[in-house]
């Protein structure tokens, strides 16, 4: 496996825009959950759901990613 730096801060960029895409992808999923009539507590679990299913899929598709390089 090659570890310079270049490969390193290319892996935390990208780790840092899932991150931030999850993050929104959560926000307006608990934001359309509120404004449909949900609860808070209820908006704020689907929100969650969300961020958690984003950042699955988003993390296994940079895996495979990775591995096929």
């Amino acid at each position: 496996m090659n570890t310079s730096p270049i490969h390193l801060m290319l892996l935390v960029l990208l780790l840092a825009v899932i991150a931030l895409f999850c993050t929104l992808v959560g926000a307006a999923a608990g934001l359309l959950a509120r404004i449909d009539g949900a609860t808070y507590a209820t908006a704020l679990l689907r929100g969650a759901l969300a961020f958690a299913g984003s950042a699955t899929i988003s993390l296994a598709l940079l895996t495979f990613v990775l591995a096929a390089l």
